[in-house]
Order: structure tokens, then C-alpha cells, then sequence
């Protein structure tokens, strides 16, 4: 596919404007004009015709399967677009008043962030929840923020916040940014974090644990109700990173097995993709005991039924976002759990698993499987039998582009070698994760039949295979 400069053509244009005498007077400065500058000429119908064409090389959930589902592109009906779309929402100023002349156009919005908090409290076992985070890592950080001012209050000398090995690498640059030593625990032979090896970094200092359940490796970890009590008998507190709800949702409350604090990444378990870099939501729920401590603003309702927002919270942390965080995410969200309800977010949880230890089983006699156990809502494979042939999980994720399907996550989690983590959620028919396992299959047996063919994919884009790091670290836009 050609350049759009490529495809400029001298003297053509798309529009020619009218001379007018409105403008009369109006001058612009002489040092600001410029018709040196190297803008294409182009019609209108080459422009179209352009853009089109690009849009569609790009990869989208609406268009191809993404096997990192949940992680970032998770399906999101498009009744929550419609509806996150209505004016009534959509065209409303933050600065509204919010009970004052005028409130009422305010008063649904308010709803929707009053009655979310309510579903997630329930959904997860908490006291309370905040809906200004603006992504899963904002979350995180808004967490231990909290974990901090808490241990402040009572006058805790806390140092140590203790996190898994196989952890998303945004837990300890959160724990870091609120001032904490991280500790890393080691995983077991089994893929989880060691009970013994935890038990080894307990003392005083501890001001608690970043725990994502299940773990990044997919699995649910048995123990995870003593690991949080062994947290609470050195006054610390438990933090439950949220990335992996959609496996467990409906299932297990997170406060229920004794954590403290949790975020949840709305894009994630309810809809709304996060490819791209955004946008997204990561609301914190608390226990009871820490619920002072949310930022501010609250969405309260009064007694006359109305809804306001609560400042007065003397030993909140403050802002931590502008407004109310992002509210068209959480609107999303507050649709998709009102059309599922309870029933439906149950068959979420159930399908998730359903659909990722599928694929596990179907793939096994092809990779290697770090870890047999039953999976929850993704599935970890190893391409480290590929590997002695010198394909590695980079080419097979290359090689999938060529087939029409988005790679999966690749080289994490970082204690398994070559992994690709599959989470094909549970919006995925049984056709389009055979389609999937069809392509691995096919991918796997190349890599011993002609190894080479998988180390050059892809074939098929405008661009082919990449040094990526050279790219990265040089970049060359002059010609653009």
C-alpha cells in the first residue's frame, strides 16, 4: 500500500473554497504563512479511498480474534457504546452543579456512579468503593496510597510491601512510587507464590501484599485465604489486584477470603476494550476499616433521594483524578451489569474458564505446559520445545498475524521460558477457538517441517518482520 504522500498528485485537490468578503480585515501575520509545506494533493475519493484501506489492515476485536481477551480487548457490546453515546450523558460539563439550579441534569450521572460503587461492594465484599481511577495501574497506586495513609494513622513503622514473582510489573512500581521497599516471593514448583517463602519475609515491617488471584500464570492459588492472615497477624494489609477478576466474578468475593483492598479494571471483567493505551477505569474497593481514607469526591445519596458529592473526609488522601475518573467507562460497565445481572455475570466466570483450559487441552500434546493443573480464565503455554528449533514465541506470535488472528501475550509471565498467555474470554464461540487451535497446530508442526517460513512471518502486511529494537531506538521519520 502506497504512502498517502506517494499517491499526491500536484494541483489536486478535494474542495476549492469560494472567495468570500467576510474575512475583511483579517490578516494573519506574515511570518505564520507558509506554502512551502509538504502536504499531500489529493481528491476526496483518494483521501476515502485511503484512510479505508488503512483501517482495514489494522487488527480489532470487531474484526479478528484477539486471544489476549481480557487483559486488554475484551468484546464490548456495542448497546454499551449506544448508550454511553446518549446525549443526556455524553454532552455533559463536569462543572454541572450538582443540586443547585440546574442539578437535575447531573442527578443520572451521579446515579450511575452511586449505584456502580453499590454492584461492585457487592461483587467483591467491600465497604466502599472510589470511581476516580483511571486505569488498572491508577488503581493499584491509589491502593497503596491508602495502605499508606492507613498505616500513618496508627503510627506504623512499615517499610515492606511483599509481591509475587510472577506479578504484573505494575504492582512494585506502585509500591515503589508510595515510598515502599518491594520484596519479591518466589513461586513454587506449582506456579504459585510459596507459602514457606512468604512466611520467611514476615515481620514488623510489612506493610502487606500485592496479590493477583488467580496469578498470572492462570491459576487460582489454594492457599490464598492463609496467605491473607498470615499478612494480618503483622498488622499488614492484603491487596488484591483486580487484573484477574473475570475469572472468578460471581464466584469468589475478594473480601470474603480476607483482602483489605481491591481493584478492579472495568475494561477488563465489564466490557469496554482498553486496547491502545486507553481508555480505562480502575475503581478501589476497601474494608470498612479503611473506607475513611478514599479520595475525594463521594457520590452520597441524601434523604430526599437525591445525589450529591462528599467532601468532608478529613483524613482522605485527596484527589487522584480530575472529576469522577472516567466516566464513560464506568458507564459501560454499569450497562453490562444490568443486562448480565447476577445469573449472567456467573455464566462470565464459567465460560472464561471454560473457554481457556479448551484451548489448554487442545494444545497440549503441541507445547509444552508449564503447569497441568486446571486453569482459570487464561491458559499459559511454553514455545520452548519450538524453541530447539530455533523458532521462538515471538515468531509463532508473528506467524499468527499471517493467519488473520492477533498474537497473544508474549514473554509473560516472566517465570515461565517462551510463554505465550492465552485468554480467550468468555466471549469467544467454540468455531473461533477452533479456528485458533488450528492455526497453533498448524504453526507448530511448520516449525519442524520448515522452521524458516515461521521466522519470516508475517508475509501478508504492508510491512514484514522488523528489528524491533533497533526500530525503537532509532527512530527515522524524515521521510514522513
Amino acid at each position: 500500500m502506497k504512502l498517502v504522500f506517494e499517491k499526491s498528485v500536484a494541483g489536486r485537490r478535494g474542495l476549492r473554497v469560494a472567495k468570500t468578503d467576510v474575512a475583511e480585515g483579517v490578516h494573519i501575520k506574515p511570518e505564520l504563512l507558509r506554502d512551502d509545506l509538504p502536504l499531500p494533493e489529493l481528491s476526496e475519493l483518494d483521501v476515502v479511498r485511503h484512510f479505508t484501506e488503512l483501517s482495514r489492515k489494522n487488527f480489532s476485536v470487531d474484526t479478528v480474534f484477539y486471544p489476549l481477551g481480557s487483559c486488554t480487548m475484551k468484546y464490548n457490546p456495542k448497546v454499551c457504546e449506544r448508550i454511553a453515546a446518549y446525549p443526556g450523558f455524553a454532552h455533559l460539563h463536569p462543572l454541572l452543579p450538582q443540586l443547585r439550579l440546574g442539578g437535575m441534569l447531573t442527578q443520572g450521572a451521579l446515579q450511575v456512579l452511586y449505584e456502580t460503587d453499590l454492584w461492585l461492594r457487592e461483587i467483591c465484599g467491600m465497604a466502599a468503593f472510589t470511581m476516580q481511577p483511571m486505569a488498572g495501574a491508577h488503581g493499584e497506586l491509589t491502593g497503596i496510597m491508602m495502605m499508606a495513609a492507613y498505616h500513618r494513622d496508627k503510627g506504623n513503622k512499615k517499610k515492606v510491601v511483599l509481591i509475587p514473582d510472577s506479578a504484573h510489573g505494575t504492582n512494585p512500581a506502585s509500591a515503589a512510587i508510595a515510598g515502599y521497599t518491594v520484596k519479591a516471593i518466589a513461586s513454587d514448583e506449582n506456579g504459585l507464590m510459596s507459602v514457606a517463602a512468604l512466611k520467611k519475609e514476615l515481620n514488623s515491617e510489612v506493610a502487606g501484599i500485592m496479590l493477583t488471584c488467580p496469578d498470572t500464570v492462570g491459576l487460582f492459588n489454594p492457599h490464598v485465604k492463609e496467605i491473607c492472615d498470615l499478612i494480618h497477624s503483622v498488622d499488614g494489609l492484603a491487596y488484591y489486584d483486580g487484573a484477574n477478576l473475570n475469572a472468578i466474578v460471581g464466584r469468589v468475593r475478594p473480601g470474603d477470603i480476607g483482602f483489605d483492598i481491591v481493584h478492579i479494571n472495568l475494561h477488563k471483567t465489564f466490557a469496554t476494550p482498553h486496547g491502545g493505551g486507553g481508555p480505562g477505569a480502575g475503581p478501589v474497593g476497601v474494608c470498612s476499616k479503611l473506607a475513611e481514607f478514599l479520595p475525594i469526591s463521594l457520590v452520597v445519596k441524601r434523604q430526599d433521594g437525591t445525589f450529591a458529592l462528599e467532601y468532608d473526609r478529613p483524613k482522605s488522601i485527596g484527589y487522584i483524578a480530575p472529576f469522577y475518573g472516567n466516566f464513560g467507562v464506568i458507564l459501560k460497565a454499569y450497562v453490562y451489569m444490568l443486562m448480565l445481572g447476577k445469573e449472567g455475570l456467573l455464566r462470565v466466570s464459567e465460560n472464561a474458564v471454560l473457554n481457556a483450559n479448551y484451548v489448554k487441552e487442545k494444545l497440549k500434546d503441541y507445547y509444552d505446559i508449564p503447569y497441568a493443573q486446571v486453569c482459570k480464565h487464561e491458559c499459559v503455554i511454553s514455545a520452548t520445545r519450538q524453541a530447539a528449533n530455533g523458532v521462538h514465541a515471538l515468531d509463532i506470535a508473528k506467524a499468527l498475524i499471517d493467519m488473520g488472528i492477533h498474537p497473544p501475550t508474549m514473554y509473560f509471565p516472566m517465570i515461565v521460558k517462551e510463554a505465550l498467555m492465552i485468554e480467550p474470554t468468555e466471549c469467544e464461540s467454540k468455531e473461533t477457538l477452533d479456528t485458533f487451535i488450528a492455526a497453533m497446530i498448524e504453526i507448530a508442526k511448520k516449525t519442524e517441517s520448515d522452521p524458516a517460513s515461521v521466522k519470516a512471518a508475517p508475509i501478508t502486511t504492508p510491512v514484514g518482520r522488523l528489528d524491533e529494537t533497533a526500530a525503537a531506538r532509532n527512530l527515522d521519520i524524515a521521510s514522513l
